[in-house]
């Protein structure tokens, strides 16, 4: 069994950390068993990090004087920080609550905490799975994925880390 997991597959653990297939743990069939998990990737904490690389700036340029333009660019500097680190916090919350599992009869995509999205589909009826990586994402590895099936497609699941190995392990009979 795989865990797909930065740039490379790695093997499943049994001992998954928080929440990361709590989901697909609780809704596996008997003789069923997971081949991969899928993770989101950590680009998505990037618009937070560059907002608090642009706060400590701000912050920076605030403390050495005392001008009204100094202690404005310091309110800024503070204000800015709050935004990056309630975005950090979400996009921490967004990835903690995600779980993407290929087992060996079905896909399985839950998002969601309060509100559950769940979407999956019998490894019989896949008929296609689609693979987008911008060139950033192929640096990075990390990509987008499209699941087709008969009657029904899983939604395009983004920032996905390892894209090629999650797709490897649907495609693989």
């Amino acid at each position: 069994m795989l865990r797909a997991h930065r740039a490379r597959a790695q093997p499943f653990s049994p001992w998954p950390r928080w929440g990361a297939v709590a989901y697909v743990n609780s809704v596996l069939q008997p003789g069923e068993a997971v081949k991969v998990i899928g993770r989101l990737h950590w680009i998505n904490y990037l618009t937070a990090f560059l907002l608090a690389a642009i706060a400590v700036v701000l912050l920076l340029y605030g403390q050495p004087e005392a001008t009204k333009t100094a202690r404005g660019a310091t309110y800024i500097g503070w204000l800015v920080l709050v935004v990056a680190v309630v975005m950090f916090l979400s996009a921490w919350f967004r990835r903690q609550m995600t779980e993407l599992s290929v087992t060996n009869h079905r896909v399985i995509y839950k998002t969601g905490f309060i509100r559950r999205h769940t979407v999956e589909m019998n490894m019989d009826k896949v008929e296609t799975v689609n693979v987008d990586q911008t060139i950033l994402g192929r640096i990075l590895g990390y990509g987008t994925i499209h699941v087709l099936g008969t009657g029904q497609g899983i939604e395009g699941l983004s920032r996905i880390a390892a894209p090629i190995a999650v797709r490897n392990a649907i495609t693989a009979r």
